[in-house]
């Protein structure tokens, strides 16, 4: 495995990011638990998860999954660079009694405990927003952060699915408080969909944050799907068979794969590796539901991508160019 610092810290975390969204809804609790005894066994120390993951009635499930693994001893919390997140509503579905969502620093401090106690630990080393809070102040924002930091619950502080200016007013807000500010932020980032690169990835850079992508596969549309389909496999399901039902889309994807498929490269694994080789990128997220899978996602730590074949991604999927040359002159 390989390593790199997240954004301006010291923290050393690998470049493949292990994502549990499937621990609970699709993976049972002892799979997962194999799953992240395999991760950590192949260097993997970075894992990301979220409150309301389980979904439902089963919000806080993955992250009881994790805190059962970390039960187990053996050092696992101590080799775990940890990162949860704060946003959605942890209240039981139906329930509309506010205050158990979003950033308010009550709903931060509700969140941070809950958290901790079905982790299972004392403390989280990323915390991050899982989106704006159009209502909520900064200022308050990072004073309820600084209480936790002071106290030893949290770290540090992350965004996803922030939009570049925001960052910027976050982590300026975080400068005039003497706070350290946001250190990563989890955006939607793949060869399909680079719009992050006209301002998010350069925001980050420029305030010295880790881009940690998601969904580095869009939904399996960049996993050699209509391959799958081809040979009879597991047909395309969610965000790739919406996309593929453009014709347009899919003679992009066909291109990409018959790319691969000529220089002898698997899909999801060159398209995990084309995001190790982008600007700013610490790693990418994988959401593995088997061992099989997560195999698969180590292979692209090692895989080196010619200049032919990363000229030929960028000819099939160009990027949107720089702000504001991307919309103006």
């Amino acid at each position: 495995m390989k390593y790199t610092q997240l954004g301006r810290t010291g923290l050393k975390v690998s470049r493949i990011v292990l994502g549990t969204m499937n621990f609970g809804p699709q993976t049972d609790e002892a799979e997962s638990h194999a799953i992240m005894d395999a991760a950590l066994d192949a260097g993997i120390n970075f894992f990301d998860t979220a409150n309301v993951y389980g979904w439902g009635e089963n919000k806080g499930r993955t992250e009881s999954i994790i805190g059962n693994w970390f039960a187990k001893g053996g050092e696992r919390r101590d080799k775990v660079v940890l990162a949860t997140k704060v946003y959605g509503n942890m209240a039981p579905d139906g329930d509309a009694w506010p205050n158990h969502d979003k950033l308010s620093a009550v709903n931060i401090r509700r969140a941070v405990d809950a958290s901790l106690k079905r982790l299972q630990t004392d403390y989280i080393d990323l915390y991050q927003f899982h989106h704006i809070d159009r209502q909520t102040p900064f200022e308050e924002i990072w004073q309820a952060v600084d209480v936790l930091v002071q106290q030893g619950k949290i770290l540090y502080a992350g965004s996803s699915n922030f939009p570049g200016y925001k960052i910027a007013q976050a982590n300026e807000t975080a400068a005039r408080r003497g706070s350290f500010g946001l250190v990563s932020e989890q955006c939607l980032y793949n060869l399909a969909e680079r719009r992050a690169e006209m301002e998010v990835i350069p925001a980050a850079q420029d305030y010295g944050l880790g881009v940690i992508p998601w969904s580095p596969l869009h939904g399996g549309l960049l996993g050699g799907v209509i391959k799958k389909e081809t040979e009879g496999g597991r047909r395309a399901s969610g965000r790739s068979a919406d996309a593929l039902a453009n014709s347009a889309v899919r003679e992009k994807v066909q291109a990409y794969e018959d790319l691969l498929d000529k220089h002898g490269l698997e899909p999801g694994e060159a398209a995990l590796a084309w995001l190790l080789t982008r600007p700013g990128v610490t790693g990418p997220i994988v959401g593995p539901r088997t061992a099989a899978q997560l195999a698969s996602a180590l292979r692209a730590v090692e895989l080196e991508l010619s200049e032919e074949v990363l000229t030929s991604l960028d000819e099939i999927f160009p990027g949107p160019g720089p702000s504001p040359e991307a919309f103006a002159w």
